[in-house]
Order: structure tokens, then sequence, then C-alpha cells
């Protein structure tokens, strides 16, 4: 671990952090350090930034309730800016929105990003708006019967193509796969999160008895 002596504060005592999602990775903002706000994260394991505004420390979430859980903290290759991943209780901006950077600059017409949390945003509004024409609007309407016949079938594609030996074939119909358990998870309230962190809590999953046991 790198001695905090290391670090090199500007000429305020300041440092960048810049906090992200563990989960899902997203940037969620911008905040300043000093020493002895870096110090107090550490042994609080929570975020605490320099006010430059207020001159003063401020622990995140201490009157919102949204405390961010520090995972780890780590600098870059200069010393002089830090990485903050974190766990968070709630929304990380002031205006109530999931993080500070909500407001697009640029968009490539060529190049689109995709997340499964984009993906899984999309599917909550066609959700919620039905627009006609949809699959996704179809499979909503008819229900749930129909949403775990559509993951079974495709299951058994997935299975198919594995078997085959058939690379992308089977990459084919895991996304296929993929698409109607988020639709799945969206009819049933299941957030991305929610698989995520059941994922992170099985750290150990590898472990020998633990694979007898799923055998």
């Amino acid at each position: 671990m790198l001695d905090i002596e290391k670090l090199k504060f500007d000429e305020n005592g300041l440092i960048p952090a810049v906090v992200v999602d563990a989960y899902s990775k997203n940037v969620l903002t911008v905040a300043y350090m000093n020493k002895e706000s870096l110090k107090t994260s550490m042994e609080k394991g929570l975020t605490c930034f320099y006010s430059r505004s207020r001159q003063e420390l401020w622990l995140k979430g201490e009157t919102s309730g949204n405390y961010q859980h520090i995972v780890s903290i780590t600098a870059d290759c200069d010393n002089d800016a830090l990485t903050v991943v974190v766990e968070k209780d709630g929304p990380a901006c002031h205006t109530g929105t999931d993080s500070c950077f909500t407001n697009p600059v640029y968009q490539s017409p060529d190049r689109h990003e995709f997340s499964m949390e984009g993906l899984y945003q999309l599917l909550v509004e066609r959700k919620e708006k039905m627009p006609e024409g949809s699959y996704t609007t179809y499979l909503f309407q008819k229900g749930i019967d129909k949403i775990l016949k559509k993951v079974g079938e495709e299951s058994t594609e997935v299975i198919i193509g594995g078997k085959a030996g058939d690379k992308a074939e089977t990459i084919y119909e895991i996304a296929d796969l993929a698409y109607h358990v988020m639709v799945l998870m969206v009819q049933m309230g299941i957030s991305v999160e929610d698989i995520q962190k059941e994922l992170a809590s099985r750290h150990i999953i590898d472990h020998k008895v633990k694979q007898e046991k799923m055998k």
C-alpha cells in the first residue's frame, strides 16, 4: 500500500478524488480531499471531503444519509489524483440524481456506449411507455409466463450452440438469453445492482466444498 505521505497535494493542500460506483462503474462525482479528510475517510471507511466553498471537512451522507462506503482508494501514476471506489447508500449528487454527471456535451455519431445498466434502463422505459411495435412491449403485455417461456427457449439454444462448439452461435444465443433474462428482471423488479451484489457475495464460489455442493 502506498504511504499517503507520498501523495502530491496541490498548493492548497488538496488532491482531486474521482468517486466511482463499485457496481455500475459509473463516475459519481469529483471532489477534493486534504490529508485530514483522507485520513478520516480511511479510518471511517466513508468518503470525507474538503469543501472549498465552506473551507471545512464534510462527511458525505452525514446530513442526507447518502453515505458512500469505501471499497478502495487508488492513486494515479503521478500520485496527484485519486479514484475512490464506493458502495453508495443513495444518490451521489445533491440534486438527487445517481451521479453528478448527467449533462451530455458530445456523442459520437459512429460510436455508441453500451452497458447492462443502460439496457436495463431502456427496458424499464419500454415497460413504462409500452411503445407500439416493440418486441419488448409485446413481452410485457403477454406477461410472466411468456417471458419465462422465452428464457427457457433461449437457454436451450445456448446449450445447443455450446454443445456444437459453435462459438459465434453461442455468443449470439447468450446475448438473446441475457436480453430475455433482463426483461424478466424488470418484470420482477430485480435490478442489475441486485445481481451484482449477489455475485459479489460469492467471492469464494470456486472453493472445492462449494463446487461439490453445487453438483
